[in-house]
């Protein structure tokens, strides 16, 4: 088989051992950066050209899209959807995990528990929003933020309305949510595979921060997860369309809450925690799946 794997960079931990683990199975990889790849766009004969050359025989696509080149690299991937080409995620689920907005909209109409989440346009209406969300200490996120950059913690009512109105006066787009204090810092990354939870681990943050994310100092660790979360972890990345996905879940006194859903999990941290060959799982998926004009969501928005 002939997989590429669309990403910005082939030194990457995750990147790395996708290629790693395709070679051990005897496959061919090719890493492609998708700003490179450009289209020719025809419904007769949909190409993907790579720094001139036609790029052709491809059997399956691994999207590591980051949330910078969201919207280009979601049109390589739907590019080579239109070619028939099978991609491990496809370009409508990137973009619904991607919509943090979206996204939860998407797993509150299934069902899924999610922390109390508020959102608005304009400042006239934060003393109302603050009011629905609940009593401080509350979190608020930048709608295109990732890796924890763009959340801030308001620990007073006063600083939570101070925070928004800035935001808003940059014409950001902001979630409010209810900060769950029984986390104690720590939340769950449960890394989905198909219709399986694969492996799990605990991302605890560093001493004095709130954000648990690997790339803001936090510590991955071995946890073992209750049914019910491995229910809910399936049950959120089936939702969004994601075949591959690390979905992140705190622990509250009312229970598991899914914070968000993502389509392109690290592999360095969960690989780490769980010693288990998550990079090889997912190509053994891509074997098992990988058929032409196998795309589920084609023509869906």
């Amino acid at each position: 088989m002939k997989i590429a794997i669309l990403s910005r960079n082939n030194r990457l931990y995750s990147t790395k051992r996708m290629v790693e683990a395709a070679r051990a199975r005897g496959h061919e990889v090719r890493v492609l950066d998708p700003l490179r790849c450009y289209m020719d766009i025809t419904s007769a004969h949909p190409k993907i050209h790579y720094k001139g050359e036609n790029v052709e025989g491809i059997d399956a696509v691994i999207p590591r899209i980051g949330a910078s080149i969201t919207f280009y690299g979601s049109a390589v991937v739907r590019q080579f959807e239109m070619m028939g080409i099978y991609s491990v995620n496809e370009s409508v689920a990137i973009n619904r995990a991607r919509d943090k907005l979206r996204s939860l909209q998407l797993l509150a109409r299934k069902g899924i528990g999610l922390p109390k989440t508020g959102f608005a346009e304009s400042p006239d209406d934060t003393q109302d929003l603050l009011k629905m969300i609940g009593r401080p200490p509350v979190v608020i996120k930048l709608l295109e933020g990732t890796q924890g950059i763009g959340v801030v913690l308001a620990e007073t009512r006063q600083a939570a309305e101070s925070v928004i109105e800035a935001f808003m006066g940059l014409r950001a787009n902001i979630l409010v949510q209810e900060f769950i204090s029984e986390a104690g810092g720590s939340d769950i990354r449960c890394f989905v595979i198909g219709n399986k939870v694969i492996a799990a681990m605990k991302r605890q943050a560093k001493e004095g921060d709130f954000r648990s994310n690997i790339h803001r100092g936090g510590t991955p660790s071995l946890v073992r997860i209750s049914p019910q979360e491995r229910e809910m972890a399936v049950k959120a990345a089936r939702i969004i369309g994601l075949n591959v996905a690390g979905v992140d879940i705190l622990r509250s006194s009312r229970g598991p809450l899914v914070l968000e859903v993502n389509s392109t999990p690290g592999l360095e941290g969960i690989e780490t925690a769980t010693k288990k060959d998550v990079a090889g799982m997912i190509i053994e998926f891509i074997e098992r799946n990988a058929k032409p004009e196998r795309t589920r969501t084609r023509g869906k928005g």
